[in-house]
């Protein structure tokens, strides 16, 4: 993607951010936002802020099983160190952080072709364990979501993801002459997300990983919710806040900014969570990730990688990622 593109669509991220943020502000009491956002346990906050800390280390051992099924072996502590620094960068930059990512595996001797692969396949497996979440939460949220039309686009997602992984993984025993009709891209992106699913060693613990991540939002969100004195039980936040997770994992926004609270207004409202609570815990967890964000600052500022980074080369390492066949 060309520079004056990749600026036209950081503008529009922006401005979906900034337009969702604004319409839900203005059909808030900000008197109630705030007195809600500074009478919320201080304790709970500490410990949410804990939670999500404590996830960079599921995302970092998940993206490492990853990298050791292809091939490619990756200590725990610099892997950790690239996952905070990318953290702070995707805090701080527009898609800032896969960049920086790639500059520090790549400093660590690893190659072009593994270094994106993994990203791409971590960010693939973080949706399919989102997908299995979504699923198991579907009993307790039938009762819940009474518009059906929103229960068939829900179902519709699932049915297709079911669909996806069963593809994936018999992609072997599929009729050669089937394969040669399929998009020689699409074949290769699924060879590469078959690797660490299949992989015999790791295989479980990546899937575990992969899920827990995603379990502890939603134990963040629950404990937001307890300090907000908010009446959410545990049983919807396990079938609620998943949607969440999705909706503001779609690349239309900075940082999921905008679309996770109107998102979170919306699903708690299935729980009868009034708006200004929803829209607290949101603004909350989002606050929670930018302290983590900004101790990853802290350790890019102690990183031996940090030699000779610039803007220029992340976005050198942008438009080569953009360019390059998964």
């Amino acid at each position: 993607m060309k520079p004056p593109a990749k600026a036209m669509v950081t503008l529009a991220k922006f401005a979906v951010s900034a337009g969702i943020l604004v319409l839900l502000l203005r059909s808030q009491n900000l008197s109630s936002l705030k007195a809600d956002l500074l009478a919320v346990n201080l304790n709970v906050l500490a410990l949410a802020v804990l939670l999500l800390f404590t996830q960079t280390v599921g995302l970092c051992h998940r993206w490492i099983l990853i990298l050791r099924a292809m091939n490619v072996p990756l200590d725990w502590l610099p892997g950790w160190r690239i996952v905070m620094v990318s953290n702070f960068f995707n805090q701080v930059l527009p898609a800032g952080g896969d960049a920086v990512r790639i500059w520090m595996l790549r400093r660590q001797g690893v190659q072009w072709s593994p270094t994106i692969s993994s990203i791409v396949a971590d960010r693939f497996l973080a949706l399919l364990a989102l997908g299995v979440i979504v699923l198991a939460g579907m009993p307790f949220l039938l009762h819940r979501v009474r518009d059906n039309s929103l229960l068939f686009a829900i179902l519709a997602v699932l049915a297709a993801a079911c669909l996806g992984a069963i593809a994936l993984v018999t992609l072997d025993r599929w009729p050669q002459r089937l394969i040669a009709a399929v998009p020689a891209r699409i074949v290769q992106f699924a060879m590469l997300i078959r690797a660490p699913l299949l992989a015999a060693d790791g295989r479980a613990m990546l899937v575990v990983s992969a899920i827990v991540v995603h379990l502890i939002t939603v134990l963040t969100c629950y404990l937001l919710a307890i300090g907000l004195q908010a009446p959410l039980s545990a049983l919807d936040a396990f079938a609620l806040i998943p949607l969440v997770i999705l909706s503001s994992a779609v690349p239309i926004s900075i940082g999921g900014w905008g679309v996770r609270e109107g998102a979170m207004v919306a699903a708690l409202g299935f729980a009868g969570i009034g708006s200004d609570k929803a829209l607290a815990i949101s603004v909350l967890l989002g606050l929670g990730g930018l302290i983590v964000g900004l101790f990853g600052g802290l350790v890019w500022l102690l990183a031996p990688e940090r030699t000779g980074f610039s803007p220029e080369q992340a976005r050198a390492i942008a438009e080569r990622t953009d360019a390059a066949p998964v």
